[in-house]
């Protein structure tokens, strides 16, 4: 894909539109303003929170791929698609936050609690590292027993032993958790957290960033504000990261648009988010399942939303697929709505798919898929540098 072979594009993209203008004038309008939003977008017009509402609000999503992709070939002009050889390490499942939509936490006391231990989390690195992984994710619940020593003593000894594994650890609510059990200010933990081999901080616990859904859906987790003060403190120590929603549950467009608007005014601020990862609340055993049983967003809004967040995200130079949670086809037509990035192999996880994820895939397949596609597969590093 060339610099011109793109504008050629837009420019085909610019002519669609006004025969699409054309059809709506001799029905009943309703595409107009959504319209309009598309053409501001290939114009190199940021969307307004009202815009991006508009476009959630709309259910034509090939116009909205359409556009979305050529905004995708303008910021990535090759034709690759980047994923990461990672491994997710639960650490531990005991958590104090009783988040609704959670399976895989438990209470303090529970007989179904655990901690891995030093040298099991370091056999799980070797285990990946012997498998090409690049990455290791690290999350897990807040646990009340665990100290800001615990996370610093643990991320050296993986560091001591494989030096050359990312850290890709702890959530903006894990960090804020430790702040306040040692009495200290996050930027302190972070501090300390990078001195002992912290590389970056994944986006994990920002659901969805609207105050009037997290008290909906996980009243005793930390607040917009409060996430997002976390990832400002990480930036601007240096610490890049990663902005994630899960939506399909109790959220309207509005909330939608808001998350997209504030994480897009602090990337305006610091440039430290490497990019957007979404994915579909999975309802399973949860008590939010429970409440919005058959509200689980499948392919036509997960596609949506990809496309709105290329076109919304303006600053945002990647935009993942989540395979894990919608499958391998669904992410695959990602690609074609804005989508440059297949995101991780996932050696091993264990949040989402307690609470009903069911999609698997080796690398083979996962690459296979990005192949299909028409794409070329890269293996990237957690900064999205290309290794091969």
């Amino acid at each position: 894909m060339t610099y011109l072979s793109e504008m050629k594009r837009t420019d085909e993209m610019r002519q669609a539109l006004p025969l699409l203008e054309n059809r709506q004038k001799e029905g009943n309008g309703q595409d107009a303003e959504p319209l309009r939003c598309l053409r501001k977008a290939l114009d190199g017009e940021r969307l307004t929170f009202d815009d991006i509402v508009t476009l959630l609000n709309w259910n034509r999503i090939i116009p909205l791929g359409l556009v979305a992709q050529q905004i995708r070939w303008r910021i990535h002009p090759e034709p690759i698609v980047t994923y990461v050889v990672s491994r997710n390490i639960n650490y531990t499942n005991v958590c104090v936050d009783y988040c609704s939509f959670c399976a895989f936490y438990r209470p303090p006391g529970n007989r179904e609690g655990y901690l891995l231990t030093t040298e099991e989390i370091l056999q799980k690195v070797g285990e990946a590292v012997e498998l090409g992984a690049t990455q290791i994710l690290m999350q897990g619940g807040l646990n009340p027993e665990l100290p800001l020593q615990w996370y610093c003593q643990t991320f050296a000894a993986i560091k001591e032993k494989y030096p050359n594994i990312w850290l890709h650890c702890l959530s903006p609510a894990e960090i804020l958790f430790i702040a306040e059990r040692d009495g200290l200010m996050v930027r302190e933990v972070l501090q300390a957290l990078k001195e002992a081999g912290l590389g970056s901080i994944p986006g994990g616990g920002a659901e969805i960033l609207s105050d009037r859904v997290r008290q909906k859906i996980s009243r005793l987790k930390c607040t917009t504000d409060q996430w997002l003060s976390v990832m400002r403190e990480a930036h601007l120590l240096g610490l890049r990261s990663s902005a994630t929603m899960m939506f399909g549950h109790v959220e309207e467009p509005e909330d939608i648009a808001e998350h997209l608007v504030r994480i897009r005014q602090l990337q305006d601020e610091t440039g430290g988010f490497t990019a957007f990862i979404h994915w579909a609340f999975q309802p399973g055993k949860t008590p939010l399942g429970k409440r919005v049983k058959g509200h689980q967003a499948g392919g036509h809004p997960y596609l949506k939303l990809t496309a709105v967040a290329r076109l919304a995200l303006d600053n945002f130079p990647n935009i993942q697929a989540s395979w894990v949670t919608q499958g391998l086809k669904v992410a695959q037509t990602s690609l074609f709505f804005g989508a440059n990035d297949f995101g991780d192999t996932v050696i091993e996880e264990n949040v989402v798919r307690p609470a009903g994820a069911t999609e698997w895939a080796t690398i083979d397949e996962m690459l296979a898929a990005i192949r299909e596609a028409g794409f070329i597969p890269k293996k990237r590093d957690t900064l999205y540098r290309l290794l091969e």
